[in-house]
């Protein structure tokens, strides 16, 4: 399909919550084929609708090649009390990353592009993928995760590197 541009911290969109997609039709199809190949040639293995400037609750998911995942309105219906760090960043920030911890293991409901109602539970890379992708949805930055000297710090190199 197309490769979109990319939504680039800190554009207030990406603090946005995104809307729920209520229709399931061509559009949206092509907007999961956008997403897509956008995060392939990011390369990211992880993209919501805001990503690209859609505020739709969508993100398409891709751990493991040619193994595409796409999650319609999904919500996280319950988490581990366990926790784990991985380390994250984003295609809206490129180079930047740092470990957060979430929890270890998450149970999701989402549609999927025909509309149906669809649950899944999540552990290791997939549930760290699926938590962060749901909070750029509900308009959480990932680097919001971090204390507030962390995040400083992180921008500060970040907007550093850029200007190289």
């Amino acid at each position: 399909m197309t490769v979109r541009d990319i939504v680039a911290f800190p554009d207030p969109r990406l603090r946005q919550p995104a809307r729920a997609v209520s229709a399931f039709d061509e559009s949206l199809q092509a907007l999961a084929a956008d997403l897509l190949d956008t995060m392939r040639a990011a390369p990211g293995i992880g993209i919501t609708g805001p990503h690209i400037g859609e505020s739709w609750r969508m993100t398409v998911l891709e751990l493991t090649p040619g193994e595409v995942r796409i999650y319609v309105n999904p919500q996280i219906v319950w988490q581990s009390e366990e926790s784990q760090a991985h380390e994250e960043g984003s295609i809206s920030m490129p180079g930047a990353a740092e470990t957060i911890e979430r929890p270890a293991r998450v149970r999701v409901t989402y549609r999927d592009l025909a509309g149906v109602e669809q649950t899944e539970d999540a552990d290791g890379l997939l549930a760290v993928c699926l938590q962060h992708e749901i909070d750029q949805l509900d308009g959480i930055f990932w680097i919001q995760r971090l204390s507030r000297l962390k995040r400083e710090m992180l921008v500060r190199k970040w907007t550093k590197q850029r200007k190289r």
